[in-house]
């Protein structure tokens, strides 16, 4: 990684001269995410048909809002788009009257309601908020008390409009459900997190940092350096890249002229490992690229590529070239890394619809398509998902379908460098491979305050049996298969599952919120009657400032 950040320090030489304004980008989890999918959906703008590229910049964000009619929306939206104004206030060019507290704490803190500190003078922006977010669990069959316990602080900031910069860091321990445990045992790592500690035996202790730097080399041309998380799609998962797993270290380029977004990514993370002790861990390299076309109002088309390497800890200066098409490069380099590429496509239809989906090719032989016999090496990742706003005219009621499908042995490798994983957790779906899911989302705000959303997810998944591998885990090398032919999804130990939750929030402050939820949690594995599980999952909590930590998988 040294070669980027020499390439990104010779821009930062060079950036002084330069006067284009720079944006941060919105936060993981962002509260206003519901509000950009609906009205991407039902204005098909051509700036937000780029906003499956997360996370999305505030700059681009706010010049949409000031466009809406806001006497058109529900009062709903009215509030939410008043808000969203309110959250990006560095770029709202029109009156921030509105935005004033009637009454500052100490003449100094909450000038505004979304910002603890806020500096807003020439050539100089700073918000800074306290993060909270403490909730207590309660699981059925389980006699301990279940607990997530967060605090920290989250801040961003512009220096003359050339330079911004953000930051979030927090302390966390946790005690989770029992399937969250299991995933702990079984893949060394806590969702989301990287190093980890135990806390009182059966909790565990982390540190969850990160931070960016952006800067513009043209109007057109953004560059983000940065130790965080990204997403690339328009579903709930992510055939190429979610931000489920742990953070890490990346240089992002994004080029966005016309009607089209290209995006370079660069990132540094951690093979497959176990820690023992204290130790330099390896590292390992993925570089991707992903370019979007807006053909209508209402298509947006997408081309991905990646490719998972390692060179004994050093970047291969052939992954630089910044124009697609890497899989010609590798195999240049004498096919030795983990290549993928991908489509996905998004249509808005009616104001009311949107339909969308993503196929990923690990590995393709059209001749063992046309056989039909199962072949092992046919490596793939479907997704196909729809979104329906105002659903039979009732006003902010949203629903969401997806299927996603992924074929036994997908993002695995030869070797444990190669596979699509960064410190013990998928780069892509939480699942792994060899799997069928759907989820299933219901989501109502009947009140600016109060939302309700139901989830439904289910799955069927192939389990390895007898320490065989069946393709599900893509951390296990795939030279380990016990056979070539006969694959099919599913193959191995049969397991069902079903992650059903029902969950209520309530905003009594702005960005401070009182949750309550009820998840059922159902495994079923009839070859292993200790791999099976029910549970009832009752949770209550106040949250500020962070997106909700949720077990959805």
């Amino acid at each position: 990684m040294q070669v980027i950040k020499r390439l990104l320090y010779t821009a930062c030489l060079s950036f002084p001269v330069l006067g284009f304004s720079q944006s941060t980008l919105l936060p993981q989890g962002y509260k206003h995410q519901p509000l950009m999918d609906r009205m991407e959906i039902m204005y098909r703008d051509s700036a937000l048909s780029f906003q499956h590229l997360k996370p999305f910049d505030r700059r681009g964000w706010v010049r949409f809002l000031e466009t809406l009619p806001a006497e058109q929306l529900s009062r709903v939206d009215q509030s939410n788009l008043h808000s969203a104004l309110m959250n990006n206030s560095e770029w709202v060019t029109g009156d921030k009257s509105s935005f004033q507290s009637k009454k500052a704490l100490f003449k100094t803190f909450y000038n505004q309601p979304s910002d603890f500190a806020l500096v807003d003078v020439k050539d100089f922006f700073l918000s800074i908020n306290p993060v909270v977010q403490f909730t207590v669990m309660k699981e059925s069959d389980n006699s301990e008390s279940l607990f997530q316990n967060t605090k920290g602080a989250r801040g961003r900031g512009m220096i003359a409009k050339r330079i911004g910069f953000d930051f979030y860091l927090t302390d966390n321990q946790e005690r989770p459900p029992s399937f969250v445990k299991d995933f702990i045992r079984d893949n060394r790592a806590v969702p989301g997190a990287g190093y980890y500690k135990t806390f009182k035996s059966t909790a565990f202790d982390y540190f969850d940092a990160r931070g960016s730097v952006f800067f513009n080399v043209t109007d057109y041309i953004n560059m983000q350096f940065g130790y965080d998380r990204n997403f690339i799609g328009n579903g709930y998962r992510s055939m190429f890249l979610s931000d489920f797993g742990n953070n890490n270290l990346f240089l992002k380029i994004n080029t966005r002229i016309w009607k089209l977004n290209y995006q370079n990514l660069f990132m540094e993370l951690n093979p497959s490992h176990i820690r023992r002790g204290d130790n330099l861990l390896d590292k390992k390299y993925v570089t991707m690229h992903h370019l979007s076309w807006q053909a209508t109002r209402w298509l947006n088309i997408g081309f991905f590529e990646s490719v998972v390497f390692g060179r004994a800890n050093r970047f291969d200066f052939s992954y630089l070239n910044p124009i697609i098409f890497y899989r010609s490069i590798e195999q240049q380099n004498g096919s030795p890394d983990n290549a993928n590429v991908g489509l996905d496509l998004k249509a808005n239809i009616a104001k009311r619809i949107q339909l969308y989906g993503q196929l990923l090719f690990d590995e393709f032989k059209l001749s063992e398509i046309k056989g039909g016999n199962g072949w092992w090496g046919n490596k793939y990742g479907l997704q196909l998902g729809g979104k329906y706003v105002d659903v039979a005219g009732i006003k902010n009621l949203d629903i969401q379908g997806e299927l996603n499908i992924v074929r036994p042995f997908t993002y695995s490798f030869r070797d444990s460098v190669g596979s699509y994983m960064h410190y013990n957790q998928p780069l892509a779906h939480p699942r792994g491979a060899n799997f069928v899911e759907f989820v299933g989302i219901a989501r109502y705000q009947p009140h600016p305050k109060l939302t309700l959303q139901g989830k439904l997810i289910a799955w069927k998944q192939g389990l390895d049996s007898a320490g065989i591998n069946f393709g599900s885990r893509i951390g296990r090398l795939y030279t380990t298969r016990p056979f070539d032919y006969g694959w099919q999804i599913g193959e191995g130990r049969a397991s069902t599952g079903i992650n059903a939750s029902l969950w209520v929030g309530y905003e009594l402050k702005e960005n401070l919120f009182l949750d309550g939820s009820l998840m059922l949690r159902k495994l079923d594995v009839p070859d292993d009657a200790s791999l099976t599980r029910n549970s009832t999952i009752f949770s209550l909590g106040l949250r500020m400032n962070m997106f909700r930590r949720e077990y959805d998988y």
